[in-house]
């Protein structure tokens, strides 16, 4: 084929970029169905560990975004900080509102979008969140906005599921069976260091990251799925665009998932799963 005739051949089209907007939508759609807090509060010792790790300081400044009901809010309130809690879900912010009046602490809620955050740049000593960000749908943008709200030489500290460990296989098993969207980047790609150094790296005078464990513990198998295919929303919605043929057979991978990292040796459920717990020094 002579050059002329490689210069006629049609070339295919390049694929569109994906609507981030609606992929926003979605998501936040999927977090509001079911009851996020009933899974999140086991979740409740991540936030504290979490703190520790950034040593954050009674009288800092302190904002916990995509907080869902709360868990590293709480923790840092109970340190005595000043903390703001976000979301984009008014009903998990409603659950960490209850949990906090509970304990008596004293923590401002704010519905907000972590791509958007409504706070004028350097407004917190440390900005956090366990689980959370790494779901935004733009994720450049919203680890931007960390950096932006993040005073000049305090700390970012988050915890994000790793592409390896459980619930990062849990979300890749959901995959095959309701694919993502075309061109939405992975959010276990927040658990991983190369990710992070490049959405962080320019900004950051140190980053600190280490593999850690997550212990789910449940009844059994299936309390672990009944569990979840009714109250963490990207489960329940799998199940719920499913036949019911498709959904025996995504409980059948699911439960094959559990059956492969499960360390109880009993009929219980000890699945650790790793996370990425994270801490960024601002420069």
């Amino acid at each position: 084929m002579s050059p002329t005739d490689i210069a006629a051949v049609p070339l295919a089209p390049a694929a569109a970029p994906p609507d981030l907007a609606a992929v926003k939508t979605r998501q936040q759609a999927t977090w509001s169905c079911g009851d996020y807090a009933v899974v999140g509060t086991t979740l409740q010792i991540v936030g504290e560990q979490l703190c520790e790790a950034m040593d954050v300081r009674a009288g800092q400044k302190v904002l916990d975004v995509a907080a869902g009901n709360g868990n590293a809010s709480l923790a840092a309130a109970r340190r005595w900080c000043e903390v703001v809690a976000t979301d984009y879900v008014p009903a998990l912010l409603s659950r960490a509102r209850e949990r906090a009046a509970a304990e008596r602490l004293k923590i401002e809620f704010q519905e907000a979008d972590a791509e958007a955050l409504p706070f004028a740049p350097g407004s917190f000593d440390a900005v956090m969140s366990t689980f959370g960000v790494m779901f935004t749908a733009d994720q450049d943008k919203a680890a931007a906005e960390l950096v932006r709200v993040c005073r000049a030489g305090g700390k970012i500290g988050m915890a994000n599921w790793t592409p390896e460990g459980f619930v990062g296989q849990i979300f890749k098993t959901i995959g095959k069976h309701v694919p993502p969207p075309a061109g939405v980047k992975s959010p276990a790609l927040w658990g991983t260091r190369a990710r992070i150094d490049e959405m962080f790296g320019a900004h950051a005078k140190a980053i600190q990251a280490e593999p850690r464990h997550f212990v789910f513990r449940y009844r059994s198998p299936a309390h672990w799925l009944q569990v979840f295919k009714s109250y963490y929303g990207p489960v329940l919605k799998a199940f719920s665009v499913l036949e019911p043929a498709a959904q025996a057979a995504l409980e059948s991978d699911l439960i094959a998932q559990i059956d492969r990292f499960n360390r109880s040796g009993d009929a219980g459920v000890v699945v650790p799963s790793e996370y990425l717990e994270i801490v960024i020094t601002r420069q």
